[in-house]
């Protein structure tokens, strides 16, 4: 029994070693590749550092070039920049080598209040320029363009809309007022047109119109081949409603003032609380048309989805405008291609509406 005894206890003292030994492993592996990924991060700080540069002197070459500056003033712009980068790189390179120190110089369970993620290394320095002359390595970490001539912004509108029809007026028109609305969603870019003013932009994109009609009098829509027709519905309908959903390339041409801003290595335009006007129009095709019924029978409500053309036409075209203050706009839109094609007497959609181009 005692030899029996003995036996477990070699082996327990045995596989305490192996286990003592395989964690030592572990740990130096890891400190290895803790050390091997902070001297990554040191070649990465040096060409950080150097884009950063050539970004400024190319920005000071756009100044001396418009007449800006001087040659004798450009040159000692770019000596400061220089210098400013070496120290960048000489300081953030004392920080990595630091740390290197540590990890060798510790033994493992050494705790302390680094982050030990090292792409976000210390602390960040912002600066007027874009630049930071701090230590975070990451993707939004580059220096700002001279000129941004585009920029973008997400466009979110909706109102009230009808339908303007060949020979009637609008008071006359067989669609619900405050019923019938229109939803738009869509992305736009804004590029400045002159080089040295920003009083006119162009603002192109697409977006997703959706143009609803409501009937009056319990009326709804019938496709009878060709013809598309408004008729009385055989029992009370609690709800009519045609959508008309199309993918449009809104183009404007926008005036307005604007506020400059001028730094050394960059400048920008700004349009924040100021007046806008957008004039022009959009092009596209319909993507889908459905129209939605709701009714009772024998006390049971039936909702009833039809989803067909209606001889809606396929290509839609028009024109829109908006005034604006700051991202907040009057909006109105005409189509001059006709609702339904094809038809006797032709109808056009009109919508009215706000508008929110958030940048």
């Amino acid at each position: 029994m005692q030899t029996i005894t003995k036996y477990y206890v070699f082996l327990a003292l045995v596989l305490s070693v192996q286990i003592i030994n395989a964690q030592d492993t572990i740990q130096n592996a890891v400190k290895k590749e803790k050390i091997e990924s902070l001297e990554t991060i040191k070649e990465r700080i040096k060409t950080e550092e150097r884009d950063f540069l050539k970004a400024e002197v190319e920005a000071i070459n756009v100044r001396l070039e418009k007449g800006d500056i001087t040659a004798s003033e450009a040159e000692d712009l770019k000596m400061q920049v220089a210098k400013k980068r070496a120290l960048n790189i000489e300081n953030r390179l004392a920080i990595i080598d630091n740390k290197v120190a540590l990890l060798k110089r510790n033994e493992d369970d050494y705790k302390h209040d680094e982050s030990p993620d090292d792409s976000k290394i210390g602390i960040s320095i912002g600066s007027e320029d874009g630049s930071f002359a701090g230590f975070k390595i990451n993707a939004k970490n580059k220096p700002k363009k001279y000129d941004k001539r585009t920029s973008s912004d997400l466009v979110l509108a909706f109102g009230l809309n009808n339908a303007i029809i060949e020979g009637e007026n609008l008071n006359d028109s067989p669609y619900k007022f405050g019923g019938s609305r229109f939803f738009e969603i869509g992305w736009a870019w804004k590029t400045r047109v002159f080089e040295n003013s920003n009083f006119l932009r162009l603002k192109y994109g697409y977006s997703l119109q959706v143009n609803g009609l409501k009937p009056t009098d319990n009326q709804y829509f019938v496709q009878n081949g060709n013809e598309t027709n408004l008729e009385e519905f055989p029992s009370d309908l609690k709800k009519s409603k045609l959508s008309i959903t199309n993918l449009v390339f809104p183009v404007h041409f926008e005036f307005g003032p604007s506020k400059k801003t001028e730094k050394d290595t960059y400048f920008r335009y700004s349009t924040h609380n100021q007046f806008k006007i957008g004039l022009g129009g959009y092009a596209g095709f319909n993507i889908g048309t459905r129209q939605k019924l709701k009714y009772s029978v024998d006390g049971e409500t039936v909702k009833d989805k039809q989803k067909r053309d209606f001889n809606t036409s396929n290509l839609v075209y028009g024109l829109s405008g908006y005034l604006a203050f700051d991202n907040t706009a009057l909006y109105v839109k005409y189509d001059l291609s006709p609702i339904f094609k094809d038809q006797a007497i032709n109808q056009r959609n009109i919508s009215i509406g706000l508008r929110f181009d958030m940048d």
